[in-house]
């Protein structure tokens, strides 16, 4: 409780993150560049989409990121809409670019996926690649309120709305493969082999966002 106590001051807090954002950072790095490594190099290709099966070790771990970065955000938002505290603004504040970029490249990345796989680069009638769509939206919407408002506790209590509001896309995104028809799978089905090196590049992303935000 203490460490709690001395971290709620801003300061305080901005003077230690410091200390942990580079080796988050660096830590990230590594491990991005170890699973992409076995992900391009080491495992062979998957028995039915071959080399393309490869691009799902940057968008699987993209999109994970993005739902989280998100969550971050909503409780942080929460935390500001109700206690009213400058660390939670901060902290939302800086994690929006950093989801709305990995959701980004979730996007591009299930693109190029998407025409060796299904045919096309986008189809408006799947339900996840439209409530992505949407998400990356929120993101910019978010984004675009910080910079607009006139002051920053009028852009703090309006981002802090919209972040909870759009927390309704979450369970659409999760869930939209079984509530829906879609072009997704319901589960992926990869091989352990697969799989492993999409773990170590999904804590890179992790990693790396801890980092970025704490640098932010």
């Amino acid at each position: 409780m203490a460490v709690l106590s001395y971290l709620a001051n801003p300061h305080r807090f901005m003077a230690v993150s410091k200390w942990f954002a580079l080796p988050f950072t660096g830590i990230g790095i590594v491990l991005i560049l170890v699973g992409a490594y076995f992900g391009l190099f080491v495992v062979p290709a998957d028995f039915q989409q071959g080399d393309a099966a490869r691009i799902m070790f940057v968008h699987v771990p993209a999109m994970w990121l993005s739902l989280f970065a998100y969550a971050f955000m909503v409780g942080a938002s929460l935390v500001s809409f109700i206690w009213r505290h400058a660390l939670a603004d901060v902290a939302a504040k800086s994690a929006a670019p950093i989801g709305a970029a990995v959701t980004a490249l979730g996007l591009m990345t299930g693109s190029i996926w998407g025409y060796p796989t299904w045919g096309t680069w986008w189809e408006w009638g799947d339900a996840r690649l439209v409530s992505v769509l949407v998400l990356f939206f929120i993101y910019l919407g978010y984004i675009a309120i910080w910079q607009a408002m006139d002051t920053p506790q009028k852009a703090a209590r309006a981002a802090a709305i919209l972040c909870l509001v759009g927390a309704v896309n979450l369970p659409i995104i999760q869930f939209s493969v079984e509530w829906f028809s879609t072009l997704h799978q319901v589960k992926m089905n990869a091989a352990d082999e697969f799989k492993y090196p999409m773990y170590i590049v999904a804590l890179g992303y992790f990693a790396l966002f801890g980092g970025l935000t704490l640098l932010n």
